[in-house]
């Protein structure tokens, strides 16, 4: 396949700031549709980008445009049940994270992977940052040593209005959760490809100050296969903000300060040193391009459904650990 043709479902913030511009950028990629159930908002956004095919109707979509695959960028509720659909329809699929709900939701989506043979995918762009590769790498060449602990944090402030289009991330029906399906889910996908599903996990999940269905707080401790620690902390009730990722191993750590910008810090030792490994602008730009080249290779892309579905399965163990204020053996 030379040229990717694309159905971009969804047309909301997401998807004008990053996704739109990166499969019109993307090499061997083209934006030939657009679908959301706004047709005004869709067409909007068509017309900034020059794209003429314009869909209200989803099954309209997949039937009558010419796209190749699509990409999902819809509220979490409707991930997985637009995945199936797609593939179903014999369209290769990416799909905004988190993949579905739950664990048991983001089955649905798997299995019709397999079953159908397309490519499928999950955003979870972070794998292919500069950052996630140099630690991998560290990793693979032992230069952690024995990795004894892992440290996550984020926090910020989230307080949309019910009239805000971003309102639908404090809604768990929609959302699947709260800071941690948003912006947790990215976090564990990380910890998830470096160092394997943790084995167990202790949470509690708070509304300290955001009075929603779902948490404005998390926090848990986590433990790898290892026996390393995890600790976590997340939070959409402080108007500071904070985004941090540290690895500590027995020889060497380092430190993302923050989480997606500036150097990484990396010390060896005593020694410390900062390693200039920038995101390129559009981090969706680099999803993109690998998603394109896994067709064109016959591979899987960069974080294949069913590894998707693991962070799923992790944020269940989490949120059973605070609801039952107890540890949940997380599986595999």
């Amino acid at each position: 396949m030379e040229c990717v043709n694309w159905l971009l479902v969804g047309a909301g913030d997401i998807a004008r700031k990053r996704v739109a511009p990166a499969l019109r950028d993307a090499a061997n990629s083209e934006l030939a549709a657009i679908c959301d159930v706004r047709e005004d908002v869709a067409r909007e956004l068509a017309n900034d980008l020059s794209v003429d095919e314009v869909f209200a109707d989803f099954d309209a979509a997949l039937a009558n445009s010419s796209a190749d695959a699509v990409y999902v960028a819809t509220p979490v509720g409707l991930h997985t049940e637009l995945a199936v659909r797609a593939l179903e329809a014999g369209k290769h699929v990416l799909v905004e994270k988190p993949l579905g709900l739950s664990g048991a939701d983001c089955e649905r989506a798997v299995d019709a992977a397999e079953v159908t043979d397309r490519v499928a995918g999950c955003a979870y762009f972070r794998r292919l940052s500069p950052r996630y590769i140099h630690a991998k790498e560290m990793l693979e060449r032992g230069e952690f040593g024995q990795v004894v602990a892992v440290r996550m944090t984020y926090f910020t402030w989230f307080n949309p209005e019910p009239d805000d289009p971003k309102y639908w991330r404090v809604i768990r029906s929609k959302s699947g959760g709260g800071i941690l399906s948003d912006m947790g889910t990215h976090m564990f996908d990380v910890l998830i490809g470096l160092f394997g599903m943790p084995v167990s996990v202790f949470a509690k999940c708070d509304n300290l100050v955001h009075q929603w269905d779902v948490e404005d707080t998390g926090t848990m401790v986590m433990e790898l296969a290892n026996g390393a620690h995890v600790s976590a902390s997340f939070n959409w009730n402080s108007k500071t903000w904070r985004h941090e990722f540290e690895v500590v191993g027995t020889e060497a750590k380092i430190d993302w300060l923050p989480y997606d910008a500036g150097p990484v810090v990396k010390t060896v030792g005593r020694d410390i040193q900062n390693v200039d490994l920038p995101n390129p602008e559009n981090v969706h730009l680099p999803l993109v391009e690998d998603f394109v080249r896994a067709l064109q290779e016959n591979r899987a892309p960069c974080c294949p459904l069913a590894e998707a579905a693991k962070t799923n399965r992790l944020l269940d163990a989490v949120y059973q650990s605070a609801e039952k204020n107890t540890l949940v053996e997380c599986g595999g």
